[in-house]
């Protein structure tokens, strides 16, 4: 039953443009709120949040009511 022992390792072979906080993918949205960059692409519609503002305007939404 060792088919779980490779289910943690990382594979070697992951391009360095793949990790977390490279240039890889398309340009992204600025936050309405905070010009930051979000998740989505340029091309999203709708208001755009950066995580962060996402989740203050998640706790102001749970709070209003």
């Amino acid at each position: 039953m060792d088919d779980n022992a490779s289910y943690c390792e990382t594979p070697a072979s992951v391009p360095a443009s793949a990790a977390p906080g490279g240039d890889a993918g398309p340009p992204f949205a600025e936050c309405v709120l905070c010009r930051e960059p979000t998740e989505y692409p340029e091309s999203a519609k709708g208001a755009t949040l950066c995580p962060v503002c996402a989740w203050q305007e998640a706790g102001r939404t749970a709070c209003s009511g």
